[in-house]
């Protein structure tokens, strides 16, 4: 029996770790690309470019940017493109034409409107002096960002401003919004020397999956066209996110965004239509308004301002895959190591069940891990971000080995009461109140996220893979050992709340987004595992 008892758990751990390497393999699988998205031998038309970086943001008025790191910037930017769109003046960014001059790039300069009339004056002030002092290098000026989307502004005023614009500057003069919002404010087209139209096929209201993105961006210019004719049409924005949420089909990804700009631009080449790509560096700040989406537009890094995607290298969503891969691998080790470790201060055969449990328990936690350590560098945001996401991988982290231990010596998973209510004079042991730690932690990350789900859904990332490292233990836990007892009010509450939410959840985010689906399932699963939990005693 010692024999059979010593193969099974090594036969398991064999199958665990087998499992792992293949699904990172499979994982980090690159793809090959026709044309590299940033082509040595093919410069960019155009990047949006904003100079922000190490914490500096545009919402705090005091943020101002050093000519230093400006010409850090456009001296990497001039040798992949010939032009930056610049979208403000403030913050210090006036210096942006005249070091761009230098560094011999052309320049689409503009001017953020709002419903700030005295800010909208200075800034135009300010962007007639710079074409004035840079007449050949401000080829354009873009008079307002998206201000009718936000509805900061009426498009007869907007019109108005954009004519006093053009009495004062010799170059062109446009207007740059959301294409349905030009089909809206028609009267915009007679005031301007040329349309410019953002198409950011991830962020329509139908979101477009990655693989039909740029036969969307094509579609939409030529419908353009045809509704404004006699006029050239800027693409202003078009791009793809390398990280963040789903929407529907669209999922954010280093593959997925360099397939969507190398199909974008080799597009434009193809069909001789300009395009201005969103962005040249990743914008944290942008997180606080969008979500962990709105960080992640750019061809650069933030931190390290490297290149995303050097042509010729493969172009894999987890490059890190080995390191990944070995990690959950030790993660898988040491939960079969605590399950032995258990059972040699507890001599007695475990049912085969619970080895399984185990089993599956390691391998769930060791292919996530690697993916839940990625989703929480880029998905935290400030102190209240790294905090949740970084409890919430620790609970993944922690719930295996301390359910394998819990399953080889026969406890069940411990309730709200166990841990927080009144206590007889037995103590507790030190496992049982950590396994409690980590339920409480995990209970409580999943409840707050499905109420964000329902509530408040748009820019809130699905965290599937830290939660399901601590819920599946949890499930093997409750279903491997027989329930007795009442049905605590605590769990009775947090299971509805998780189960509506779930439901919820799937319906709105809709079948396509697989980050939603598995999000809700492990809800139902956590939901159920909360259902199925009883109190061995009721305080009287």
């Amino acid at each position: 029996m010692e024999q059979i008892s010593f193969r099974t758990p090594l036969a398991l751990l064999l199958i665990s770790l087998g499992a792992i390497a293949a699904v990172w393999w499979w994982l980090a699988t690159p793809i090959t690309l026709a044309r590299a998205p940033i082509d040595p031998s093919a410069r960019l038309q155009c990047v949006s470019y904003a100079p922000f970086r190490n914490g500096q943001t545009p919402l705090n008025p005091s943020t101002q940017i050093t000519a230093e790191q400006v010409e850090q910037d456009l001296s990497q930017l001039a040798k992949v493109t010939d032009c930056i769109r610049t979208y403000s003046i403030e913050n210090g960014q006036d210096i942006i034409a005249g070091i761009a001059k230098k560094a011999g790039l052309k320049v689409i300069q503009g001017i953020w409107l709002s419903s700030n009339r005295f800010k909208n004056l200075n800034q135009i002030s300010i962007v007639v002096r710079l074409t004035r002092e840079y007449p050949d290098t401000i080829s354009a000026v873009v008079v307002g960002n998206e201000v009718l989307l936000r509805g900061e502004m009426t498009a007869n005023d907007l019109a108005a401003i954009i004519r006093s614009v053009k009495s004062q500057v010799t170059v062109p003069v446009t207007y740059a919004d959301v294409w349905e919002y030009w089909k809206k404010n028609r009267e915009i087209y007679d005031a301007v020397d040329f349309i410019t139209i953002h198409i950011l096929p991830y962020w329509e209201d139908l979101p477009i999956r990655a693989k039909f993105a740029a036969d969307h961006v094509d579609s939409i210019r030529k419908d353009m066209a045809a509704v404004f004719p006699g006029k050239e049409i800027l693409i202003g924005e078009t791009g793809w996110p390398s990280a963040g949420r789903m929407r529907e089909g669209a999922l954010p990804s280093r593959t997925n965004q360099a397939r969507v700009v190398s199909e974008i631009l080799t597009r434009a080449k193809q069909e001789n239509f300009r395009v201005n790509l969103i962005e040249a560096y990743d914008q944290p700040w942008k997180r606080q308004l969008e979500g962990t989406v709105g960080g992640y537009w750019g061809l650069f890094d933030a931190v390290r301002r490297a290149l995303k995607y050097p042509a010729g290298e493969p172009i894999s969503n987890f490059p890190l895959w080995k390191w990944q891969m070995g990690a959950g691998m030790v993660l898988s080790i040491l939960t079969f190591a605590v399950a032995g470790l258990t059972l040699r201060r507890r001599p007695w055969t475990p049912r085969p069940a619970a080895w399984i449990a185990v089993g599956l328990s390691a391998t769930t936690g060791g292919i996530l891990l690697g993916i839940a350590v990625d989703k929480m560098l880029y998905e935290s945001y400030g102190v209240g971000g790294w905090v949740q996401w970084g409890a919430l991988l620790a609970a993944g982290i922690a719930s295996p080995l301390l359910c394998a231990n819990a399953l080889v010596s026969g406890r069940s998973l411990p309730t709200f009461l166990d841990l927080l209510g009144p206590r007889d004079d037995k103590q507790r042991s030190v496992t049982t109140f950590l396994l409690g730690i980590v339920l409480v932690t995990a209970v409580l990350i999943g409840s707050e996220t499905a109420l964000g789900f329902v509530f408040d859904p748009r820019y809130r990332d699905f965290p599937f893979a830290a939660l399901t490292m601590a819920v599946i233990p949890f499930a093997t836990l409750t279903l491997n050992r027989p329930q007795e007892g009442q049905r605590p009010l605590a769990e009775a509450v947090f299971a509805s709340l998780l189960m509506i939410s779930a439901i919820y959840t799937g319906l709105n985010e809709g079948r396509d987004n697989w980050q939603a689906l598995w999000t809700g399932a492990i809800y139902v699963l956590l939901a159920v595992t909360l259902w199925r939990a009883r109190a061995a005693r009721i305080p009287k």
